[in-house]
């Protein structure tokens, strides 16, 4: 399994950014997630999707903001960022295969997200 996350770039506070990661492997059958690590912090979980995206969770932080989404079809995980906020600066990263414990055992390389006041 492999995953190609892009979509990160610098927006100003208060504006939008699409997420998207890209799968390849036998994906379809696991959840999706997003993370995230802003400097000098741990990682920190941001949302997922079930296989079919019926079951969707989010950190209170992100939640009435981002959307979690996928496209079975195209093996693609999306993350809508509405909203943005300074404190929603980091790179983010996806992840494949939730385990217990809402650990994830595949992961992608992660993509900047700049938010400025």
């Amino acid at each position: 399994v492999q995953l190609q996350a892009s979509g990160g770039g610098l927006m100003p506070a208060g504006g939008s950014l699409r997420l998207s990661c890209a799968a390849s492997g036998r994906t379809s059958s696991y959840t999706l997630g997003w993370f995230r690590q802003a400097p000098g912090k741990e990682r920190e979980f941001v949302a997922d999707a079930s296989w079919s995206a019926t079951i969707t969770s989010y950190a209170d932080s992100v939640k009435g903001r981002f959307t979690i989404s996928r496209d079975i079809a195209k093996n693609t995980v999306y993350l809508q960022m509405n909203n943005l906020r300074p404190e929603d600066t980091a790179v983010y990263f996806c992840a494949a295969q939730k385990l217990p414990q809402g650990r994830f055992r595949y992961w992608g390389q992660g993509t900047l997200v700049t938010v400025s006041s």
